[in-house]
């Protein structure tokens, strides 16, 4: 339930009373005592807003299997292009599209090069807008037409022969699939015969004409991700049964022929040892077709994936972890060679590329990272991915930072591949952001001590920062809790920028249960949700004080998902926080876990389902402590949340209201998790911003 880093609550009647107010938003409040100064004045807001939306955005980037050519997707006043051009020379790029005409613009994306490096496939929506389908272009000619699809696809890869063009399809889809999107309103029988399955399906690429996609999975399997056999005559992939998002915390392993049936070769509820119970992704085959390696560890959410490097026979068998008491996170793995990984992790607060070498199963070694950055970086496909070339000396993905527009990067290796120590170099690609400088402050990372652990986390500090002067902090808490704050230019809604801008120092803790420092860390919070990871945030806290010219009478909360229950949960334990915005969060663990649609997700936290332990989940629930709280706070759903129901945020802000603690609660029309309304996410700012400087304001 990371973002907050992809479910429709069964609260039918609070949902329809929501249903009486909602326009934009509805809120409600305490009578006066949410009116004790003058809001600032949001067009001030909008402005500070606008100014940081700066810089060209950057997708998808994949090099072709022989390294000469680069596509990409870049963002354009139109939307998005895919663009194609020389390894060395991105200024001379073609636009690759499905339009007939230059002036049409269409939804395109979800680009994938051919092995012999002359083709490329993306999704269009051109030929039937809203719905797209897979096209072939080949250089100098236009781009064809494979598919006749009616649903949502996604994640395109040829065959190691080239002839097919696998791909994630839920046919005849309302909505993405996945968690984070809005929730179907519910009506009818509920959680019978409507689930919304996504399989793999496979088109051949010299059809003729548009072919309807022929399926390869099951029709009662849920597939997550893919990867194809190295003879091409099979798929190994993550899946479930249906409904497929909440299913995802329970997938297990499958191997298939084409024409053949699954075998589940790995269920991690099954078998004993350190994976038992908890999750896995990114299954890559390796080059002789003998093993499957992949990520496995404690994930809270699909597509965040984070956990050690393991391998497990391709006929089954108990999986070997060749990373074991790693003090780093293993995000995105792809095999170079039949005894060696590429592996990309998260370390401390910073992304590394790797070779790990498998010395007989038994044993594994990495070399010198071939890059350590304070910045993130992806290709657009998975979590730290990167795009490589056919014989893995090229890598090239996009880089941004707090301080750093988005670029492309090629990441050279010199040398054999084979070779234990190999020479790396960077080189920027493009200069698509040259001369866009940040509209906010500096950005530091910053450790401190908590219990036993060393906490990691980035401190942004006020846009014209004066030491001379005190400033108010906002600490946001990111969601997950399996997951983290990396540095990126992020100049969205609700982030670091923002608040920025506006004044504020602004503390993103990495608190226990986050990636970056191995399982033994990103397990270290189970069974004790918003006790110890709170001691880590308050620490930290003290670290930015004692560093910084902060009032400490000026310190606010705000987070999403996790970082929203976090937000609920800190306010009924301390007094520290001055003011609080809680995104969609979580007040009480024992009801949520009956209203939301991923409860698959809470049993290798709480380590029971609700029925068996509910002492456990009374623990961590905010609803019964809510006594302690006098700290006004601000409140915002949507009301098509199956993450974090909107039922949990009205439970929250009627306790409130009843305590006559200052709050108001915001419901947006037609949102899911992630809100995907322009204006919504705007109105969230500017509602948090007018808050904190309401309850925040400096001495008289």
């Amino acid at each position: 339930m990371f973002f907050t880093t992809n479910r429709i609550t069964l609260r039918t009647a609070l949902l329809a009373g929501a249903a009486l107010f909602v326009g934009a938003a509805f809120s409600l409040s305490a009578p006066s005592q949410t009116q004790t100064t003058a809001s600032p004045d949001r067009a001030a807001i909008e402005e500070v807003l606008k100014g940081i939306s700066r810089g060209r955005s950057l997708a998808q980037v994949a090099i072709s299997p022989d390294g000469k050519r680069l596509a990409w997707i870049e963002g354009t006043k139109e939307g998005a292009e895919i663009r194609v051009a020389p390894l060395d020379e991105l200024a001379k790029y073609e636009r690759v599209t499905a339009a007939a005409k230059p002036e049409q613009h269409c939804r395109e994306g979800h680009i994938a090069w051919s092995p012999d490096a002359q083709s490329l496939v993306f999704f269009s929506d051109c030929a039937n807008p809203g719905q797209s389908d897979l096209y072939l272009a080949r250089q100098g000619s236009p781009a064809r037409r494979l598919t006749e699809l009616k649903g949502y696809v996604e994640a395109p890869a040829f065959s190691p022969d080239g002839k097919s063009v696998a791909f994630l399809y839920v046919e005849g889809a309302t909505r993405p699939a996945g968690a984070l999107a809005a929730m179907k309103p519910p009506s009818g029988v509920i959680g019978e015969g409507d689930a919304e399955i996504q399989r793999v399906a496979i088109v051949h690429v010299d059809a003729e004409k548009p072919e309807i996609a022929e399926w390869v999975t099951p029709a009662n399997l849920h597939a997550y991700e893919f990867d194809w056999r190295p003879d091409g005559q099979g798929l190994a992939y993550v899946a479930a049964n249906p409904p497929g998002e909440n299913n995802w915390w329970v997938a297990k392993l499958y191997t298939q022929q084409l024409d053949g049936e699954p075998r589940a070769i790995l269920a991690p509820a099954e078998i004993p040892g350190p994976l038992h119970g908890l999750q896995i992704a990114v299954p890559r085959w390796s080059p002789d077709g003998k093993q499957i390696a992949f990520i496995g560890g404690l994930m809270s959410d699909q597509g965040v994936t984070g956990g050690d490097v393991w391998v497990v026979s391709a006929v089954g068998g108990q999986p070997v972890n060749l990373t074991p008491q790693r003090t780093a996170t293993a995000c995105w793995l792809e095999w170079s060679g039949t005894d060696q990984l590429i592996v990309s992790s998260l370390k401390g607060g910073n992304v590394q590329l790797e070779r790990l070498h498998l010395d007989g199963n038994e044993a594994a070694s990495f070399d010198a990272p071939l890059y350590d950055l304070p910045a993130s970086i992806g290709d657009g496909r998975f979590e730290l991915s990167v795009s490589s070339d056919k014989d893995h000396r090229l890598f090239v993905f996009q880089s941004s930072s707090f301080d750093h527009a988005p670029e492309i990067f090629l990441s050279k290796s010199a040398g054999c591949p084979t070779c234990r120590f190999m020479s790396l170099y960077l080189t920027q690609l493009s200069h698509f952001n040259d001369g866009v400088a940040p509209a906010w402050g500096k950005s530091v990372s910053l450790t401190w001590k908590s219990d036993k652990f060393n906490v990691q986390g980035w401190l942004t500090l006020p846009i014209d920062y004066d030491p001379a002067k005190k400033y108010p902090l906002i600490v946001v808490v990111h969601g997950g809790p399996a997951s983290a704050v990396v540095a990126r230019w992020n100049t969205g809604a609700m982030s670091a920028a923002a608040f920025s801008a506006l004044g504020y120092f602004v503390l993103m803790p990495n608190p226990r249960g986050s990636f970056g420092q191995g399982e033994e860390f990103t397990q270290a919070n189970r069974k004790d949700f918003g006790y110890g990871d709170l001691r880590d945030i308050l620490a930290g806290v003290d670290a930015v004080e004692a560093a910084y010219p902060v009032d400490p009478n000026r310190v606010g909360l705000t987070g999403w998902s996790y970082g929203g229950f976090m937000a609920m949960f800190a306010v009924t334990q301390t007094q520290r926080f001055k003011a609080a915005v809680a995104g969609p969060g979580i007040s009480n663990w024992l009801s949520y876990y009956g209203e939301n649609s991923i409860d698959q997700w809470m049993t290798p936290y709480f380590g029971a389902p609700v029925y068996d332990d509910p002492a456990v989940y009374a623990k961590s629930s905010a609803i019964n402590f809510i006594k302690n709280v006098t700290t006004p706070t601000l409140v915002v759903v949507g009301d098509r949340d199956g993450e974090c129901p909107a039922p949990q945020s009205y439970e929250f802000w009627h306790a409130l209201r009843a305590r006559h603690v200052p709050t108001q609660l915001v419901v947006y029309p037609n949102e899911g998790h992630m809100f995907a309304d322009p204006a919504h996410r705007r109105d969230v700012m500017e509602r948090a911003a007018e808050w904190f400087d309401r309850y925040l304001p400096p001495a008289p």
